[in-house]
């Protein structure tokens, strides 16, 4: 069975290799696109890759009416991301969302509908096997040690802070336990700002730098120790197709909204 894909931010630095990604294989088909700034033409020709003939439309509502699809891939930025899901999973289909900066109170509202449309939605911060990694190594990390922070590293014009990998960070620490604070935040001496926003529990702070592409680093200290758990992407969006491919393949297998490519693999 071939399953039909509607991919939007098909021209994004993460959606352009994606749809690459999706071409190259038998078992997937792109059916349709979304890119505001390519509408009305075929993906092949924004992207340089004549075998990519998908129509691409102005919008995920156009995009979902004009072509019926399996799996909706989310890649555009935060302020349509929930709108695009919402749209798709009232359309039948099931969702994959790569695109960051979406809060716990959007997705809460997100898993309202697609457990009412009994489709799944499959949202990863990161679709690398190394953030992976990351994150059970660190969640590993917190039944022992206590106390631990964020940084969040990205390029310097990432608009959203945190970025989702660091969410999804802070998310899954919390549900392990809640960190221990030896100065609570209302205690401190001079500017609050400078000890991060709180999520989850935890303290993040973002970077964002000329320099960096993408990255996380969880700092876990103990008196006279510390542990440093950190995760850098380069300058390629290769690393995140194989993850991004195997959600497509495995989302319908989901009900509601689960976080992290690791609800689909054996860790």
């Amino acid at each position: 069975m071939t399953l039909k894909v509607c991919l939007a931010g098909a021209t994004g630095w993460a959606g352009s290799e994606l749809a690459r990604g999706i071409a190259a294989v038998e078992d997937l088909s792109l059916t349709s696109a979304v890119s505001r700034g390519h509408a009305g033409k075929a993906l092949g020709g924004a992207l340089g890759d004549s075998r990519i003939v998908t129509p691409v439309f102005a919008s995920a509502k156009e995009a979902l009416s004009a072509h019926a699809c399996d799996v909706f891939v989310e890649y555009t930025r935060a302020d349509s991301a929930k709108a695009n899901i919402l749209a798709a999973l009232e359309h039948g289909a099931h969702v994959v969302v790569g695109a960051s900066g979406l809060s716990d109170e959007d997705y809460a509202q997100v898993d309202a509908v697609a457990k009412e449309r009994q489709r799944g939605v499959l949202a990863c911060g990161n679709f690398a096997l190394t953030v992976v990694l990351l994150q059970k190594f660190a969640e590993l990390a917190a039944k022992y040690i206590p106390t631990w922070e964020i940084i969040d590293y990205a390029y310097a014009g990432k608009p959203d802070a945190p970025s989702g990998t660091a969410r999804e960070l802070a998310g899954r620490l919390g549900r392990v336990r809640q960190p221990e604070l030896a100065v609570p935040l209302e205690d401190t001496l001079g500017a609050r700002e400078a000890r991060g926003t709180t999520l989850a529990g935890t303290q993040v702070h973002s970077v964002r730098l000329p320099g960096f592409v993408i990255g996380a680093e969880v700092l876990f200290g103990l008196p006279d120790q510390t542990l440093s758990l950190r995760q850098n992407s380069g300058s390629s969006a290769k690393p995140y197709v194989d993850g991004a491919l195997l959600a497509i393949r495995k989302v319908s297998t989901l009900v509601g909204v689960h976080r992290g490519l690791d609800a689909v693999l054996d860790l």
